[in-house]
């Protein structure tokens, strides 16, 4: 080691070599820009950024002599300089609407959107991606790409054979769930052990392993699959207590009454989906009920997260209905092959699957589509906004999340569906301003990151956008971004959309 090596620079290149899947580039001096960070009572104008090693180091008044040392300089004259979003739950093992079978039959459109599913996340501003049902396995795969969203991962705490690894074959799913429950009493599969299987054992080897969540599920099941296994009380309670002590969060798959009443009795940080379902009411209703207003108050009292995830009912609607694949925002995000795929009879697969037990008329027009799955979806969708609008004007803690894909559904496509859900937490009642802060510092102290993201301050990360719209005063700062800035290194949005040259 050079002796002439500064304290300051050695930091910043230990710093730098702990970045998740980073590519340092050349010191980085933006000048004369208007920094807008949730963290800040009023946007600073005029301003000066400068990057190194990947972490920004230095803030100041643009105004003077300006020594650029060499750095590549941005001149952010008219511009606002922001942190990246966040989006606190995502799921990128998988393409969305491919089944493995069907990306191995074809892998000239697999490879395709694998390519471009981490650029189209940065296309619209998501520099960070938290993967609730993830491993160490999944995070290599993710990295492989040269140019992508930093990501972090949850371990996925099923109940052996509930939810969601019931999908799964046996014996093959007990290969893939390394973090699955075994509760007491339950006879273990051939060459498990029991032992490894317990909330502590799970929740170390998560720890152990990277996770910085765990995720935990509480649902009997939905369409033809019903009456599933759900874990004990005692069980969550032990996971919950595990996770606590290795100073990680907890999150529950928890989509109606009884599943977020569960959720609170168990002590849990973060409920993953709005209230959709009331099984406890019995209750079809799209107002917030008695019981959910109770539930709803409690998690306001104890400031759970709240995840509405309103997107995800969406994409069940577009799915079923006719007329999402002509959507012009498309092109953006998806290969033009995926898309041919999509709409052809094999790509049509989940929609016959949705869709089976619906009375449609015979060959149905997209309009007819449309009407019919705004007929199904219509009073959950409803609900799911009326429940978020209650939490948001109590100001409870909102956590922006998107569950992309929520399904093989093509109607999740990967950065524009959280560009969508920006518009459906409008519709709930939250300015662009309240969604800018869930999207970027609320969800880093959720998750324990502020440390590193989630607002523009020295000795962050330099995840950054440059944006021609105040994002503040509107979400369209997000279709109109000037440059994605990730990790110091600046990307053009012309050359991360989709069917452009690379």
């Amino acid at each position: 080691m050079s002796p002439t090596l500064s304290l300051s620079r050695i930091l910043c290149l230990v710093l730098a070599a702990a970045l998740p899947g980073a590519l340092l580039a050349a010191d980085l001096q933006i000048e004369h820009v208007t920094i807008v960070s949730p963290e800040r009572g009023a946007p600073m104008s005029d301003a000066m950024v400068r990057v190194r090693d990947g972490r920004i180091v230095e803030i100041r008044t643009a105004s003077g002599a300006t020594n650029h040392g060499g750095a590549n300089v941005i001149d952010g004259s008219g511009l606002y300089l922001a942190p990246g979003l966040i989006d606190s739950h995502v799921h990128l093992g998988d393409i969305p609407g491919m089944t493995p079978e069907q990306e191995a039959r074809h892998p000239d459109v697999a490879t395709a959107a694998r390519n471009q599913i981490p650029r189209s996340f940065l296309l619209f501003g998501f520099t960070t991606l938290i993967d609730l049902i993830s491993t160490p396995q999944g995070m290599a795969r993710w990295k492989s790409h040269g140019t992508a969203p930093d990501m972090y991962f949850c371990g996925g705490a099923a109940l052996m054979d509930g939810y969601p690894m019931n999908y799964a074959p046996k014996p093959q799913r007990y290969q893939g769930w390394s973090y699955m429950l075994i509760e007491p009493g339950t006879q273990a599969p051939n060459g498990i052990d029991a032992a490894l299987h317990t909330p502590q054992a799970v929740v170390s080897r998560m720890k152990s392993d990277g996770a910085i969540c765990v995720k935990t599920f509480f649902e009997r099941g939905f369409g033809g699959v019903r009456n599933l296994p759900v874990p004990k009380l005692e069980t969550i309670r032990e996971v919950v207590k595990a996770a606590h002590a290795a100073g990680i969060p907890v999150l529950m798959h928890a989509n109606s009454d009884e599943a977020q009443e569960f959720g609170l009795d168990a002590g849990v940080d973060i409920m993953a989906h709005g209230m959709w379902n009331l099984y406890q009411e019995h209750s079809t209703t799209s107002e917030v009920t008695p019981g959910m207003r109770k539930i709803l108050d409690q998690e306001l009292a104890r400031n759970v997260g709240y995840q509405p995830t309103m997107q995800v009912l969406y994409g069940l609607r577009d799915v079923v209905g006719g007329s999402f694949l002509s959507d012009p925002q498309l092109s953006r995000v998806l290969p033009s092959n995926l898309i041919d795929w999509y709409r052809s009879p094999e790509g049509q697969w989940f929609h016959a699957a949705v869709s089976g037990d619906m009375k449609l008329p015979a060959n149905p027009s997209p309009s007819q589509l449309d009407q019919a799955a705004n007929e199904a979806f219509g009073a959950v969708i409803e609900r799911s906004r009326l429940g978020t609008a209650y939490v948001v004007e109590r100001h409870g803690r909102i956590l922006f999340a998107t569950d992309t894909p929520s399904a093989p559904t093509y109607a999740n496509p990967p950065g524009l569906n959280g560009w969508l859900e920006m518009h459906r937490l409008l519709q709930a009642g939250e300015t662009p301003a309240q969604i800018f802060k869930s999207a970027t510092l609320t969800n880093a102290r959720a998750l324990k990151l502020d440390r590193d993201i989630g607002s523009v301050q020295v000795g962050k990360r330099a995840n950054l956008l440059l944006l021609r719209q105040d994002p503040t005063q509107t979400i369209d700062a997000y279709v109109d971004i000037a440059k994605v800035i990730l990790n110091g290194r600046i990307l053009d949005p012309s050359e991360l959309a989709a069917n452009a040259a690379h």
